[in-house]
């Protein structure tokens, strides 16, 4: 059970439906959990703690802008082993994500974080409901939108020296993309998992692992429509 091979293909159970429904709400319910936490400790950080963060040490910045990287990990690792750790390490990783939005709000308008996050919501919903109910396999398209996330990450930390603004409304665009095809990968891809293993692996670890890869593709999403409607009032 601790090392539990997802694609291991002898281990196929089928459930019905009202088992995978109860699963998908509770992982989507999660993972809006999530989204509620981070947007409550965006909302509080640059209002009752604004202060605090002003005067808080460059090196503890630094020290939360790396801290989700070991987060995300840790809940991958153990979300199927102890499903209540990993709970509670997702809402963390919410609660530094929002803080770490409340830093970049001040960049952007009230206008242009409302337009991103209704935006980000519509093209998440959409595909998280495509990739849920569709027939086709998207493990290709996994695949391929893996292998350009890579790509994508070495352009921009390229750019990151060449400061290239052009370029970078062009990977956010790229982005977009990417993360939009992410989310019905992995959207059916935690539909399969459960009918493969929801047997065999406690369901609100498989849920909480879910809705880590969920959280993080809106989360991604909703980043570079903000860059990108960031960048499009800087042009006009």
């Amino acid at each position: 059970m601790d090392n539990m091979n997802f694609s291991s293909p002898e281990r196929r159970q089928v459930h019905d439906v009202s088992e995978v429904n109860g699963f998908l709400s509770k992982m989507y319910g999660y993972m809006g959990l999530a989204v509620l936490v981070s947007a409550i400790t965006a909302f509080l950080t640059m209002t009752v703690f604004r202060a605090a963060v002003m005067q808080m040490p460059t090196a503890l910045m630094w020290i939360i802008l790396i801290v989700p990287f070991g987060l995300s990990m840790g809940i991958s690792f153990r979300a199927t082993r102890n499903p209540v750790a990993g709970f509670v390490m997702l809402m963390i990783l919410a609660v530094i994500y929002g803080f770490e939005f409340a830093l970049l709000a001040g960049f952007y308008t009230g206008a242009q974080i409302s337009t991103a996050f209704l935006s980000s919501t519509a093209v998440f919903g959409a595909m998280a409901i495509f990739g849920t109910f569709t027939k086709r396999d998207l493990n290709n398209l996994g695949s391929y939108m893996g292998a350009a996330l890579i790509g994508l990450l070495v352009a921009m930390i390229v750019n990151i020296f060449l400061r290239n603004s052009v370029a970078s409304f062009v990977f956010s665009i790229i982005g977009v993309i990417i993360f939009t095809g992410l989310t019905a990968y992995d959207a059916q891809k935690m539909k399969s998992i459960y009918n493969n293993y929801g047997s065999q692996v406690p369901t609100n670890g498989l849920a909480v692992l879910g809705a880590l890869q969920l959280y993080l593709d809106f989360i991604n999403i909703f980043l570079f429509l903000l860059q990108i409607f960031g960048m499009g009032n800087d042009r006009n």
